[in-house]
């Protein structure tokens, strides 16, 4: 399918829209930013969004390379924010998914920069809110991002045997499967 060029003024309000949705993030984060850098709350994000993967899908949602996402990796299990597992369906493989720890810290920073988007909008007129609203669903699944609502529910428990989860999280998951984001 053929796309017409990118606007010059659409990328540039987009860029500075942009560096207002990092500082947001950035302050979403609370005490957890010491912690937890930018780059390692978007991992537990994918994870949370997309449940288990393996390292090399990982990988490819961050955009980095392997290498660079397992030593991610490695350092959010010591904070034991996700944990690795070996798949049910390849025992060979491994996964990686949120521990609850993990999905605590992204719910906290997604209640704490969901009150700041709305701080934010509510100094718009709600035509203008609505706006808003329309262009980013918009540029969000353009960019292959996963809305909210289809996340699973809460990070799959994991047994010794490998990766759990309701039926209905593998089923969110599946869809979400294949979907590209970058953070």
């Amino acid at each position: 399918m053929a796309h017409d060029a990118a606007d010059e003024a659409a990328v540039d309000a987009v860029l500075t829209a942009s560096r207002t949705l990092i500082a947001v993030a950035t302050r979403s984060l609370g005490a957890t930013a010491e912690e937890t850098t930018i780059a390692q709350y978007r991992a537990l994000v994918v994870l949370a969004s997309r449940g288990p993967q393996r390292m090399v899908d990982l990988a490819r949602a961050l955009d980095v390379t392997p290498s660079t996402a397992g030593r991610m990796c490695d350092r959010l299990l010591r904070k034991g924010l996700i944990r690795r597992h070996r798949a049910r369906a390849d025992r060979r493989e491994v996964q990686v998914s949120l521990t609850a720890a993990g999905r605590r810290v992204v719910d906290e920073a997604t209640r704490r920069r969901r009150a700041l988007l709305a701080e934010i909008l509510g100094r718009l007129p709600v035509r203008e809110q609505a706006a808003v609203a329309a262009a980013l669903e918009a540029f969000a699944a353009a960019a292959g991002e996963v809305p909210d609502r289809m996340w699973p529910a809460e990070a799959p428990a994991a047994s010794p045997g490998g990766a759990a989860g309701t039926p209905g999280e593998a089923a969110a998951n599946g869809r979400a499967r294949g979907v590209r984001a970058r953070a």
